[in-house]
């Protein structure tokens, strides 16, 4: 944890994410069509756009399941996926699984009102990554809408653990949201690393929507047996054997590993209901941590502070931790 943090994004400019002004949504509705990470079905996803202070909402097209605002509160499941639901324990076939890397994409491209149509219970994996997200969004086009943004500023140290596992949330004095995550494993492959910046639209584009998801090959025949992972393939999913990737095109870039926990760990955030002002820090975190975190935060009123969609202010004094 003493490594120095890379410089990736110190040079890049502001980006509307971080402007903490207005909201934003599609100019126009896009669809597209992927396979399934889990049941390896294939899945219409509809994008459109949606009002003001409507929120990021999941509707399910193909049975009467009333629409899931993207909440952290909405999580019902974060065990291979972060995945929501109504109610505490709803049906596996009245889910919607694998949100984050869309969610990811979503708040890099600083989306703030989106309808999401799906026919399935899960988003499409498409490459494992969030950039055909990104491709989506871009294509459908983004437009800035009246409202003012929510924003959600982090007053004092929030932190959750799980033996040498642990996320945490704390104030900043520097507007927008800065990620500092390293992990650890025991295959060759991954190893050890590290990755921090200051995230913005122009970094998450350039840096992390590429990133794709992982898998160790002595999980895969776990994941079959108990009828996970169907969909999964070398085309959306990085495999690692001990010291070896078994994509052959290999990585996309040398840490891409971390790079993706990072892209998780925006896509699981977003689920604030807005965006965050402050700095996340996480070692060996994922899903489960991400959204204990969130729960934690807005336990108490005393750790966040927001502006309210409608309203304009500065940044809030900052509370000592």
């Amino acid at each position: 944890m003493n490594a120095a943090l890379p410089q990736t994004g110190a040079t890049l400019m502001p980006s509307p994410q971080h402007d903490g002004q207005m909201q934003h949504t599609l100019r126009q509705p896009i669809r597209s069509v992927g396979t399934g990470l889990h049941t390896g079905a294939c899945i219409e996803l509809r994008l459109s756009p949606a009002p003001e202070n409507t929120g990021i909402v999941f509707r399910r097209t193909d049975m009467a399941l009333p629409p899931i605002t993207a909440r952290y509160d909405a999580v019902v499941d974060t065990r291979l996926s972060t995945v929501l639901g109504h109610g505490t324990n709803p049906p596996q076939a009245e889910r919607i699984a694998t949100v984050e890397h869309l969610m990811a994409a979503l708040s890099g491209c600083g989306i703030d009102n989106v309808f999401i149509d799906v026919n399935g219970p899960e988003i499409p994996v498409f490459d494992g990554s969030a950039a055909e997200f990104v491709f989506l969004l871009e294509c459908a086009g983004i437009t800035q809408q009246a409202a003012a943004r929510r924003n959600i500023y982090i007053r004092q140290t929030v932190r959750v653990e799980d033996g040498e596992a642990f996320a945490e949330l704390s104030p900043t004095t520097q507007s927008g949201l800065s990620i500092d995550i390293s992990i650890d494993f025991p295959a060759a492959a991954i190893g050890q690393q590290r990755y921090g910046a200051q995230v913005d639209a122009a970094l998450f584009r350039r840096h992390l929507c590429t990133a794709r998801t992982f898998v160790l090959q002595s999980e895969i025949d776990h994941l079959h047996s108990v009828g996970l992972a169907r969909g999964g393939s070398l085309d959306n999913a990085i495999v690692v054997n001990g010291d070896n990737v078994l994509n052959p095109a290999g990585l996309r870039h040398a840490d891409e590993f971390v790079r993706h926990k990072v892209l998780d760990a925006i896509g699981d955030l977003y689920l604030a209901g807005g965006m965050i002002h402050g700095h996340f820090r996480g070692h060996k975190s994922g899903h489960t941590l991400n959204n204990r975190l969130l729960r934690k935060l807005f336990a108490n009123q005393e750790n966040w502070r927001t502006t309210r969609p409608g309203t304009r202010t500065r940044l809030p004094q900052i509370k000592a931790a």
